[in-house]
């Protein structure tokens, strides 16, 4: 799908790969609306953003916050017709450490808001037989991640909702694509010191300019699995073959890095 013209939504829009969607969004010729639950550095979005454009302070993960804002994209700027689920978080350790309310938070940022954008936005897309989903996941999704049990756990959710929406709409118009990164040079990854030390080992950390021209290319070709870093693939397919073996290497490398 070619986003000329079209009205997008992008959520996490204040700063790191949810900036460089909007940004990007908008240099294609689409007319953005980018959200945060921060106002000040979304804000300066808005700013780089410029008039047609939208940047609206709002909690995705509030069902009645997410209408109004929807509501507002869809008077000022049209039927919203691509949504990037891009919010996120980063947060919790061990699951004996990890408080109930952390998890909760993890879940309802890195999940429940998906199912609530999906829930507001499926019924007019299906109407209209075309709308497109781009969920913000993780190579964690896919693979897990060292240090962090909520992290790896709702980005596991993450991937399956999207992929789930995928198969029960694909067929129906509705278009899904998954973000998988691996390191990105943001905010959350130089907050997570084991998982840092772990991505860099793995390989390269990204520019979040470089991950939204990957993803913009990937919503051309529609294509589900998105993938900037593309030895994730290779993770992949070696966890499929051996899942034990696969196992058994990741235990080394959380050793090693520890």
């Amino acid at each position: 799908m070619r986003l000329d013209g079209r009205t997008v939504v992008v959520t996490g829009a204040g700063g790191g790969i949810g900036r460089a969607l909007a940004l990007r969004c908008a240099a294609e010729g689409a007319r953005v609306a980018g959200t945060d639950v921060s106002a000040e550095p979304l804000a300066r979005v808005g700013e780089e953003l410029g008039a047609g454009h939208l940047a609206v302070t709002a909690d995705v993960t509030d069902a009645d916050a997410l209408d109004d804002l929807l509501s507002r994209v869809e008077s000022e700027l049209g039927a919203v017709e691509v949504f990037f689920a891009n919010a996120g978080v980063a947060i919790g350790e061990d699951p004996v450490d990890t408080p109930d309310e952390v998890w909760d938070l993890a879940f309802s940022v890195n999940v429940r808001a998906h199912v609530l954008a999906a829930r507001r936005l499926l019924p007019g897309w299906l109407e209209r037989g075309e709308g497109y989903f781009v969920t913000t996941a993780s190579a964690a999704g896919l693979l897990t991640q060292i240090g962090s049990a909520p992290y790896a756990v709702t980005k596991h959710a993450a991937v399956a909702f999207a992929e789930w929406l995928s198969v029960t709409y694909g067929d129906r118009g509705i278009r899904v694509s998954c973000l998988c990164p691996m390191g990105v040079r943001t905010a959350m990854l130089q907050g997570a010191e084991l998982s840092h030390k772990v991505v860099k080992a793995a390989g390269a950390v990204l520019e979040p300019e470089e991950v939204a021209g990957v993803v913009i290319e990937a919503v051309d070709h529609e294509r589900f699995l998105i993938l900037p870093h593309p030895e994730v693939l290779t993770f992949f397919q070696r966890k499929a073959m051996d899942y034990d073996r696969w196992l058994a290497g990741m235990r080394r490398l959380q050793a090693g890095q520890s």
